[in-house]
């Protein structure tokens, strides 16, 4: 799929803020396109849960069927997209949209962390190298707004960089995840 990138509106954002059909967008994006079968196997829900919220995430235009693998038995549905942007900014005139995009990030904060506590469980699992391999940092910067949005416009073209490159042929290689967190705040940091 070409990595095409949808900027969420009202409709879109409500859709996405439900927990289930944000993993599920998150699947078809990460693992390809997929049956509500095959979701709802891979998830631990009913394929008629599933069905229902794909139902949602197509209306909303986030997802779309894959003509080329369904089947009149069989729809197979695909992210109709690769990148999702929106800025929380754009929904502080409405409350509720407002509140969606809290939830939206709330969740991804929970997959982030329950993907870093699944490192550190698999860690002494993984060869040296990738071990020394992995990093997490922080760092305390002064910026005002558009320094803070030109060095993350930076770090994502070095992170696009990377990723549109063909991938290694070498054994060693492997899926890594890329995160980032910038935020400001006020008073001491919360330790």
């Amino acid at each position: 799929m070409e990595r095409t990138t949808v900027t969420l509106d009202e409709q879109s954002l409500a859709a996405l803020s439900h927990p289930l059909r944000a993993r599920l967008l998150s699947l078809l994006r990460i693992e390809g396109p997929s049956t509500a079968s095959g979701l709802a196997e891979r998830l631990g829900e009913s394929s008629g849960l599933t069905s229902y919220h794909l139902r949602k995430l197509a209306d909303a235009g986030l997802i779309e069927e894959d003509p080329e693998l369904g089947s009149r038995r069989e729809r197979w549905w695909r992210a109709a997209h690769g990148l999702t942007a929106y800025s929380a900014s754009d929904f502080l005139g409405s409350r509720p949209a407002y509140r969606a995009t809290q939830e939206m990030r709330r969740q991804a904060y929970r997959w982030q962390l329950r993907l870093l506590e699944q490192w550190l469980a698999e860690e002494a699992e993984w060869d040296e190298e990738w071990v020394e391999a992995a990093d997490s940092s922080d760092d305390v910067l002064t910026l005002t707004p558009d320094r803070a949005k030109a060095m993350t416009a930076e770090i994502r073209a070095v992170v696009e960089r990377y990723r549109d490159e063909p991938a290694p042929a070498d054994e060693s290689a492997a899926r890594v995840l890329w995160l980032q967190h910038l935020v400001p705040f006020r008073g001491e940091l919360p330790l």
